[in-house]
């Protein structure tokens, strides 16, 4: 009888572990193909996302800086604004609103504001015009901040600053505005029109080998070269270009001397000139500066006339309502 109860007991003892060994696998199984779903899950998201592109929700803002900057308004919105920043004064203008004071400039600011008050230089206003407009808030571009709080020392006004240098400071600049003054509408419209113009360029970059560039633009009496600092080069990093002044010549200040030597060496494929004669060197100058020194015959570009001159009014200032004539313009010059 002991001999039957021992055989009994080894054959449950084996059933038992057979069934925990098969949970065990069965857990294990199960954990595997929910790694796998999971994977398979996150895999598609990216390839949906990369179909999709840049969206109002995922615009490509660094969301901390976008806080930074917005953090600085008063939680009280402002009625009566001076503007002293020709791309701020458009964002208003975009936005549907309408400053009491604007900068006097040589830049063409929007036709709507002609008869606002001119407040003189956006380095330098005029004071006396300042205070009699009683601003609630002046608006000043960054790159302006410390010689126009030098100005204003002593004046009790409430001031804001964002960046407009680059093409990133544009779309950033024009999203705090649009969400401090609640005018998400008119912001979403020109974003996606932005954004579309975006996905449009980088679709169209696909497979494709961009040439390197190199940026120039004119004074009055020479010439240098750009790099991703500046506004035109924003554009072309935008892009996904390689700039040699940031990559072969290793330009770090955004406006540097020309090295021509250096330059045949790294003989770029395209040449952009950034010219006007109301603002430095003109187009004829730059034909002259080639003609006096046959080094430019040395660069591919010149052999297969791949040098472009810019008009100065979409590239020479940074601007919201121009961006996307700007990108087309110079993906027109890599994708020809």
């Amino acid at each position: 009888m002991k001999k039957v109860y021992a055989f009994l007991l080894a054959a449950v003892l084996a059933l038992l572990t057979a069934c925990s060994s098969n949970s065990t696998e069965d857990a294990s199984k199960d954990e595997t193909d929910k790694e796998v779903n999971e994977n398979k899950t996150v895999a598609h998201e990216s390839v949906e996302k990369q179909e999709v592109g840049l969206t109002l929700e995922n615009d490509g803002t660094d969301e901390e800086k976008f806080n930074e900057a917005l953090s600085q308004f008063s939680e009280a919105v402002p009625e009566r604004i001076i503007t002293t920043s020709v791309p701020l004064t458009e964002m208003l203008h975009l936005l549907d609103i309408t400053p009491v004071g604007v900068p006097t400039s040589t830049n063409p600011l929007p036709q709507d504001f002609e008869s606002i008050d001119k407040i003189g230089s956006p380095m330098a206003p005029d004071l006396e015009v300042v205070t009699n407009l009683k601003p609630d808030l002046i608006l000043g571009a960054e790159s302006l901040r410390s010689t126009l709080e030098k100005n204003l020392e002593g004046m009790n006004m409430s001031t804001a600053y964002l960046r407009t240098d680059s093409f990133d400071d544009l779309k950033r600049s024009f999203k705090v505005l649009g969400t401090y003054f609640n005018k998400t509408d008119k912001m979403n419209e020109k974003m996606q029109m932005i954004l579309d113009k975006e996905n449009e360029l980088t679709k169209l970059a696909e497979g494709k080998k961009l040439p390197t560039v190199m940026l120039m633009i004119g004074t009055s009496d020479s010439f240098m070269v750009m790099n991703e600092k500046s506004y035109l080069g924003s554009l072309v990093e935008r892009l996904g270009a390689d700039n040699i002044a940031t990559t072969v010549l290793k330009a770090t200040d955004t406006y540097s001397p020309m090295n021509m030597e250096e330059i045949v060496v790294a003989d770029p494929d395209i040449i952009l000139v950034l010219a006007s004669g109301d603002h430095g060197a003109s187009e004829e100058m730059f034909q002259k500066e080639v003609e006096s020194n046959d080094t430019w015959t040395k660069l591919s570009a010149y052999q297969n006339d791949k040098i472009h001159i810019l008009d100065y009014d979409v590239f020479g200032v940074t601007s919201i309502s121009n961006v996307e004539k700007a990108l087309t313009e110079i993906a027109s010059y890599f994708f020809e």
